[in-house]
């Protein structure tokens, strides 16, 4: 699925989507270049979980940790500054800890994270985004599914056909 994002308020509302049709347990993977729109994804999604207060890139810290309404704990994480995946066995990412991980840039962390359920590809669009969404798993066939529903009810998401 593909879906222009205009605007930061459009990738504002895609995550808002994500997080409000999310299965119980998530492992989201972004991808794009530097200031594609990672991080304001992220910060969309967390924020739509009851997230308060800041929400800051991992950038420096690598991960940034998020209690979530209902139970459960959001993971961000941020591995362009990772020179070699085998550094994730120093941060104590354990895979039944959180019901939520959003990795940047996972393709440093190959072979040491969790599976996605949804890889989610930004790239910039002229003055806007594009999302490509693509789901490799069961669990995340279901999730686009959903969010494919409300695309098409949805002016703000105006999904792209493939």
């Amino acid at each position: 699925m593909r879906i222009d994002l205009p605007d930061a308020d459009a990738t504002d509302r895609l995550g808002q989507t994500l997080a409000r049709t999310r299965p119980a347990s998530a492992v989201v993977h972004l991808h794009g270049d530097l200031g594609a729109g990672k991080s304001t994804l992220a910060r969309a999604l967390l924020r739509e979980l009851g997230v308060t207060g800041t929400i800051r890139s991992p950038t420096y810290t690598l991960i940034e940790r998020y209690p979530l309404q209902g139970g459960g704990e959001a993971w961000h994480l941020d591995l362009y500054r990772i020179a070699d995946a085998g550094e994730l066995d120093f941060l104590g990412l354990d895979e039944g800890a959180a019901v939520l991980w959003l990795i940047e840039w996972p393709e440093r962390g190959h072979g040491h994270l969790p599976a996605p359920d949804l890889e989610v590809h930004l790239e910039v669009e002229g003055p806007g985004r594009r999302a490509h969404l693509v789901t490799p798993t069961p669990a995340g066939e279901h999730w686009l599914g959903q969010v494919e529903a409300i695309a098409r009810v949805e002016p703000s998401l105006q999904a792209i056909s493939e």
